[in-house]
């Protein structure tokens, strides 16, 4: 069923938001001390193409620089990219096939305005490795 969503989704969004993403991504590589946006964007990029059976978290060892940097991407492409969400939402939100899909591209927003310290993780992945394959960072309660 995952496969048959992420077929369907990437026919109706995923290639225009992943070449938004690419796009985006090209600019930060190109201006070289925007590198770091450009790797989380073509991560983005990626996951933008086949959404389901992903999810995005939270890192929990991301710090200020991880929200310093949010906030320069916010300004320079988040918000663009949000509205390409918002905009490809609406029309399939029209037809009742179409909601599911207008829903993941309503869950990619918090993601497309704060890319840095978020992880994309397989839903099926019990041990909380990423699709990099670097584990997560345990939650703050089992550190103490």
């Amino acid at each position: 069923m995952r496969t048959l969503l992420n077929l369907v989704w990437l026919v109706l969004a995923g290639v225009w938001m992943a070449l938004g993403y690419l796009l985006a991504g090209i600019i930060c590589c190109i201006l070289i001390i925007t590198i770091p946006w450009g790797i989380a964007s073509f991560r983005i990029a990626l996951f933008a193409l086949w959404p389901f059976g992903s999810r995005i978290e939270r890192r929990q060892d991301a710090g200020v620089g991880s929200t310093l940097g949010n906030v320069v991407w916010i300004i320079v492409a988040g918000w663009w990219l949000a509205i390409g969400h918002i905009v490809t939402a609406i029309p399939l939100a029209v037809s009742i096939i179409g909601i599911p899909f207008a829903w993941a591209n309503l869950k990619m927003i918090p993601v497309s305005l704060t890319p840095l310290g978020r992880r994309i993780v397989d839903t099926d992945d019990p041990q909380g490795f990423g699709v990099d394959g670097h584990h997560a960072a345990p939650p703050m309660a089992a550190r103490r």
